[in-house]
C-alpha cells in the first residue's frame, strides 16, 4: 500500500510539474488588463501583444480596458488576481514607476506584486515650442527660460504622468523654473501649442515630425539616449549639455507575482519571437518606437532603475506624494 501510494504521489507530481503545466496553458480565455482607455500607446501594443498569444495559444486572449486615476485602477486589479496566468497586464511608467513617488498609499507593490515577462517598446519625445518663441535649440530655451524664471508655462497630459516628470527632470538638472499646466491629453495642449497660446510641451516624437516638418513647431531636443531616425536632425538633451537625461515611454506585459515561471517563460517566447519579425519591427520603428524584447530579468531591472529614477527626480521637484 506505502508503495502504491507513493507511485501515485509521483505520478501526480510528476503531471503537475511547471513545464508540463505549460505545455497545457492556457485552457481558457487569458485576459489582459490595459490599465488606460482604448486607442493610446499601451492599449495598442496590448492589444499586439494579445493578438500574438491568441495566434500562438490558439485560446482568446481578451483585452480588458479597465482605467481610471491614471492607470491605477487597472494595475490594482492585476496585482491582486490569481496567479495562474490568466490575467495579465499591460505596463506603463505612469502606475508601475512614477505612482509610488506620488502615492502615499498604493494597493500594489509594483515590485513585489508583479512578474515581469517582456518589454516591448520604448518610444522618445520632442520638445516643441511654437516658431514664434525666439530659440533654436534646447540651449537657446534654457538660456531664454532663465531670464523669465516662473513666467515659461508648459503643458502635459497631467500631474504624475511621464510628460510631467520628465520637464521637471529638465528643470531640475538645467536650473530653470517654470509653470506646470496640466491638460487631459496630449492632443488637447497640441492643440494650443500650435495656436500660440502655450509656450513649452512635449510631444511623442513621430506624433510631432509632421508639425515640425510643416514649419507649425520647432523642435528644440529629443529625450532620447541617441537621435531618433524620425527627426535625425535634432540633437539629444545629453549633446546638448544635459547630462544624464532621458526619458521614455514604453509598453511591457507583467503576470501577478507567483504566476508559475513556465508560463510566463512561454509567454515571453511567444512575444519575443513575434518581436524579431522584421515587418513587425518596420511598423514599430516607422512611428518612433526602439523595439525591445527584453526578458523577466531585463524588464525587472528596468522596472526598479525608473523607479529609484522618478522618485528622485519627484523629491528633487519638491512634488509631494497625496
Amino acid at each position: 500500500m506505502k508503495l502504491a501510494a507513493s507511485l501515485a504521489f509521483a505520478i501526480f507530481t510528476l503531471a503537475w510539474a511547471p513545464g508540463t503545466w505549460a505545455q497545457g496553458y492556457p485552457v481558457k480565455p487569458v485576459r489582459l488588463i490595459v490599465p488606460f482607455p482604448p486607442g493610446g500607446p499601451t492599449d495598442t501594443h496590448s492589444r499586439w501583444a494579445a493578438q500574438q498569444l491568441n495566434v500562438a495559444f490558439g485560446q482568446p486572449v481578451v483585452v480588458e480596458n479597465r482605467a481610471g486615476a491614471a492607470g491605477i485602477i487597472g494595475t490594482e486589479a492585476a496585482a491582486k488576481a490569481a496567479p495562474d496566468g490568466y490575467t495579465l497586464l499591460g505596463g506603463n511608467p505612469g502606475p508601475l514607476t512614477i505612482a509610488p513617488s506620488l502615492r502615499k498609499q498604493l494597493g500594489y507593490d509594483p515590485v513585489r506584486d508583479f512578474a515581469p515577462i517582456t518589454l516591448i517598446a520604448r518610444n522618445a519625445s520632442a520638445w516643441c515650442v511654437h516658431p514664434s518663441v525666439p530659440v533654436k535649440d534646447l540651449k537657446d530655451f534654457v538660456t531664454f527660460a532663465k531670464a523669465r524664471p516662473g513666467r515659461i508655462n508648459y503643458a502635459t497630459p497631467g500631474v504624475g504622468t511621464v510628460g510631467h516628470l520628465a520637464i521637471e527632470h529638465l528643470a531640475t538638472l538645467t536650473g530653470i523654473r517654470m509653470n506646470h499646466v496640466p491638460y487631459k491629453g496630449a492632443a488637447l495642449y497640441t492643440v494650443d501649442l500650435l495656436a500660440g497660446n502655450m509656450d513649452f510641451a512635449q510631444i511623442q516624437i513621430f506624433q510631432a515630425v509632421p508639425y515640425v516638418r510643416a514649419g507649425k513647431l520647432r523642435a528644440l531636443g529629443v529625450t532620447a539616449l541617441a537621435r531618433s531616425p524620425l527627426l535625425p536632425e535634432i540633437a539629444t538633451a545629453q549633446e546638448q549639455g544635459v547630462k544624464g537625461y532621458s526619458s521614455y515611454n514604453w509598453n511591457g506585459v507583467l503576470a501577478p507575482a507567483g504566476t508559475p515561471r513556465a508560463i510566463i517563460d512561454r509567454i515571453h517566447g511567444v512575444l519575443t519571437k513575434a518581436l524579431t519579425n522584421p515587418e513587425t519591427r518596420k511598423q514599430m520603428e516607422a512611428i518612433g518606437y526602439e523595439v525591445s524584447g527584453d526578458g523577466p530579468a531585463e524588464y525587472g531591472a528596468f522596472i526598479k532603475a525608473e523607479i529609484e529614477k522618478w522618485a528622485i527626480v519627484a523629491k528633487a521637484a519638491g512634488i509631494q506624494p497625496e
